[in-house]
C-alpha cells in the first residue's frame, strides 16, 4: 500500500492482528523499512494494545537516524476502545436485524496478557449497554475461558443461541452450534481507515512538523489526543462503515 507519492503505508500489528496482514513492530517493521526509504506506519490496534504504537515508534526512530526528517512517520492507531465498542454493537445489531437473533453474544479475541484480557471484559460490559440481547460474555482463544468454554457458559445462563463476535482482526475459531457476527470491519473499510490515518499523519507532519515518533518516549501513552479526535467516528460513521462492508 502506498500513501503520498513515494511513501509506503505499512500496517503494524500485534496480538489483535493476523500476522500475515501486518508487520510486527520490531523485526518485521525493521525489515520492511530496509527497502522503503519513505514510509508511514499505521498501528493496527482496536484499542487493546497500548504498547503497539510506542514499540513501532522505537523501531522507526532507530531507522530514522540515517534518513531525512519526515521520511518516516507514525500514524495514529487505527482505532480506540470506543471504536471497538461501537463496531461490536453495530455487528450485533446487524445480526439481530437480518436474522432475528435473540441469544447470547460471546466476544472472542486471542489471549494477550492480564491487562489486555481484562480490557476485553470491560469492553463486554460497555457493549452490553444498549443491546437487545443478553448476556454478553468473553472468551480468549488460547486462554481461559476458551471459546468452547465461553459458549458453554452462555448456554448455562439460558441462551438458546450464541453468536461469536470477533473483538480483534483475528477470526474466532469455529464452535459447533454457534453463529458468526463478524468480521467487525470488512477489508474495504479497514483499507479506508488505514488511508485516513496515513493521510492525517502526512498533514500533521506538513503543518506541525510532528512525525509521531515521540510516542517512543511515552510508552503506553502514545497519542493521548486520539481518543477525543476520533470519538465521533463510533456513532456518526458506523453506518458508513457498514455501507462499505464494515
Amino acid at each position: 500500500m502506498t500513501g503520498r507519492p513515494g511513501r509506503a503505508v505499512l500496517p503494524v500489528g500485534g496480538h489483535e492482528s493476523v500476522p500475515a496482514d501486518a508487520f510486527g513492530p520490531g523485526r518485521g517493521l525493521r525489515t520492511a523499512l530496509a527497502d522503503r526509504p519513505r514510509a508511514v506506519a499505521v498501528p493496527m490496534t482496536l484499542g487493546r494494545d497500548p504498547d503497539l504504537a510506542p514499540s513501532a515508534a522505537q523501531t522507526l526512530a532507530w531507522a530514522a537516524r540515517d534518513r531525512a526528517p519526515g521520511d518516516l512517520l507514525l500514524a495514529e492507531p487505527l482505532g480506540t476502545v470506543t471504536h471497538l465498542v461501537g463496531w461490536i454493537r453495530a455487528a450485533v445489531l446487524r445480526l439481530v436485524r437480518t436474522t432475528g437473533f435473540a441469544g447470547a453474544v460471546l466476544l472472542v479475541a486471542p489471549a494477550a496478557g492480564p491487562d489486555a484480557d481484562a480490557e476485553l471484559f470491560k469492553v463486554a460490559r460497555l457493549v452490553w449497554d444498549g443491546l437487545p440481547v443478553r448476556p454478553v460474555e468473553v472468551a480468549l482463544d488460547g486462554g481461559e475461558p476458551d471459546p468452547a468454554e465461553g459458549v458453554e457458559r452462555c448456554r448455562r445462563l439460558g441462551a438458546g443461541e450464541v453468536a461469536l463476535v470477533p473483538a480483534s482482526f483475528v477470526p474466532p475459531p469455529a464452535v459447533p452450534g454457534t453463529v458468526s457476527a463478524g468480521p467487525l470491519l470488512r477489508p474495504a473499510a479497514v483499507a479506508a481507515l488505514v488511508r485516513e490515518r496515513a493521510a492525517a499523519a502526512e498533514r500533521r507532519w506538513k503543518h506541525d512538523g510532528d512525525d509521531g515518533l515521540g510516542a517512543a518516549t511515552h510508552h503506553g501513552h502514545a497519542h493521548p489526543h486520539h481518543h477525543h479526535e476520533f470519538l465521533g467516528i463510533t456513532e456518526t460513521t458506523l453506518e458508513g462503515a457498514a455501507a462499505h462492508g464494515g
